[in-house]
């Protein structure tokens, strides 16, 4: 099948369109560092369909069309043909996901509406943790509010960890059934995946895409008496809390400047302060959950760099495994890769690996599988 994936991110809308598991073409619409902001949906579709038929990829020629869906909840764990319901799901669970799947509706509908003829299939990244063990998703905290309320860990980048699986098995010469790795996926969102044997059995985020890692614009996880606290003395209202810990923190929040790397890069070496402390502690939190993830694993064989950080900032990942030295994990130089590779010396363990994010052939496999 010819496939048109959309991956409405929370800076970007990507499409690209897959026949038999390769990508034919590709466009991009960039909604800034805040994609909620960002004007009418159908405008930016609309724009990237035509880019994707200058790159010989006619809208008559497409299929189905497969959308990445940042939270589905206990109840999608699987690929799913939308329908209105579906939708209506999507847009609910937009609470735990305010970054993502209010854009992600938001996109579906317009696409739904530019090819009302074709099946539409929402494909969810929290489905590659829907078996995350029990003491991976459970948090200490009162009972009801797991039972009754729900509260429990989700793990999102589903998609780019499960590509990543996929690739390490391919460039190690293994199955992925006997690897242990740990996938930091890296970029305006970050999170880090342990996997064992194909699964995965912990992971960085939570409940929403706020736990974890330092981000882009997201604080990652911080002490919960500081919201406590703020809420408390009434400096910041909710709406005001949820701004700040969503658009304003991370390597924004630090820098004070921007959430890009490659300016903060660019700065630091400029000798400004604040752009190099945002670098710093964007490196000491990925190495801290690179090693909390590990400890999930009864073998350490890959260290997998993925996301467009993860790819592309050879000084940044230099630097978080220069920290991972007493997990036996070799520090790496500086160095600029364009393509997957295996990075670390020939028969070093663990294998220190740079794979390119690929979510939308994992997105069109699975739709092809439920369509088929």
């Amino acid at each position: 099948m010819r496939i048109l994936v959309l991956n409405a991110g929370s800076s970007s809308l990507k499409a690209s369109v897959v026949e038999e598991g390769r990508t034919i073409a590709r466009a991009a619409v960039d909604w800034g560092s805040d994609a909620t902001r960002a004007p009418d949906r159908e405008t930016g579709l609309r724009s990237a369909l035509d880019e994707l038929f200058v790159a010989g990829a006619p809208l008559g020629s497409i299929e189905a069309v497969g959308h990445r869906v940042v939270h589905g909840g206990d109840r999608y764990v699987g690929p799913t043909l939308v329908d209105n319901e579906v939708l209506g799901a999507i847009e609910e669970l937009d609470e735990l996901a305010p970054l993502h799947n209010a854009v992600s509706a938001q996109t579906i509908a317009a696409a739904r509406r530019v090819l009302p003829e074709l099946d539409h299939v929402a494909v969810f990244d929290t489905a590659f943790h829907a078996m995350l063990p029990e003491d991976a998703r459970t948090y200490p905290l009162p009972l009801r509010w797991r039972d009754e309320w729900g509260i429990r860990r989700f793990g999102f980048h589903g998609l780019s960890v499960e590509w990543s699986v996929g690739r390490s098995a391919e460039l190690l010469g293994r199955l992925s059934a006997d690897l242990g790795l740990v996938v930091a996926h890296l970029g305006n969102g970050c999170s880090v995946t342990a996997v064992e044997g194909g699964r995965s059995v912990d992971t960085s985020m939570g409940l929403t895409p706020l736990e974890g890692l330092m981000m882009g614009t997201r604080a990652g996880s911080i002490d919960p008496g500081i919201l406590l606290h703020v809420l408390g003395r009434g400096r910041l209202r909710r709406p005001a809390l949820e701004r700040a810990l969503e658009h304003e923190s991370g390597l924004l929040g630090v820098s004070g400047s921007t959430s890009d790397m490659r300016q903060l890069v660019a700065s630091a070496e400029r000798g400004d302060e604040r752009a190099g402390l945002a670098i710093a502690l964007f490196v000491r939190r990925a190495a801290g959950g690179i090693a909390a993830a590990a400890t999930a694993l009864r073998s350490l064989d890959a260290l997998v760099f993925t996301g467009g950080i993860g790819e592309h900032a050879a000084g940044v990942r230099s630097a978080i495994t220069a920290r991972l030295a007493p997990l036996g994990i070799a520090p790496r130089a500086a160095q600029a890769v364009e393509s997957d590779a295996i990075m670390s010396a020939p028969g070093i363990a663990p294998a220190i690996l740079r794979i390119e994010a690929r979510e939308d052939l994992v997105a069109a496999r699975h739709v092809e599988a439920l369509l088929a």
